[in-house]
């Protein structure tokens, strides 16, 4: 059986990491939005949410936190209070907050609390930070009408909480899946997910995905 985790991983495998820092395409951000959310180790939301049509970036990091500046083997002791989240770029125009909390409840398990498969701590709490009060009001909606529809067998324990100061990851962080595929919790834990990620979205994929 094989026993993996995000934490675990990253400390097997960061001398074989390339500290190359991944440096995002320039993009017009004037017409664009911010979407911060946390669904575990950040290496798997980032995957999954990059395949999105409509987002033009996501940089993978920490917030909700008390320290300044957090380091990641600071977070993964969890005495920082920071989640382990992703902060989405994205444009309104072709992608919705609404398809993009559709993502996010699907993307993860909601009903898991302070855990995420092996990955365990608050760190790996599953967080919803909205950036203004259209955000609030609509991820509350989305979980009380999940909640309501009986579409998990255990209640939603998301947080949703106001954005706070967002702190980007260390440059080997970002990109991890595409640089790292054949690397453990790559290949046995975010590659299926993925997949999975792909045939229920399909229709809001980007196109040479």
């Amino acid at each position: 059986m094989v026993v993996v985790s995000c934490a675990q991983s990253d400390k097997k495998q960061k001398k074989k990491m390339n500290n190359e820092s991944s440096a995002s395409a320039a993009i017009d951000t004037a017409n664009m939005q911010i979407a911060t959310f946390g669904t575990g180790c950040f290496w798997c939301s980032e995957a999954l949410f990059e395949t999105l049509d409509g987002v033009k970036d996501v940089v993978s990091g920490y917030s909700g936190g008390h320290v300044k500046n957090p380091g990641y083997r600071e977070v993964c002791e969890g005495t920082t209070g920071h989640a382990e989240c992703i902060q989405v770029t994205y444009d309104p125009k072709k992608i919705s907050y609404t398809a993009l909390l559709e993502a996010f409840f699907r993307g993860h398990d909601p009903t898991s609390l302070n855990r995420q498969g092996n990955d365990v701590g608050t760190q790996y709490r599953s967080v919803i930070f909205y950036q203004n009060d259209e955000q609030k009001k609509l991820a509350e909606e989305a979980k009380n009408e999940l909640n309501k529809s009986g579409a998990y067998a255990r209640p939603i324990v998301t947080e949703i909480t106001k954005a706070d100061k967002f702190y980007p990851a260390e440059d080997y962080h970002q990109d991890y899946f595409a640089k790292n595929p054949d690397q453990g919790y790559c290949a046995f834990v975010i590659a299926p997910k993925l997949e999975k990620f792909r045939k229920v979205f399909h229709d809001k994929l980007k196109k040479d995905i």
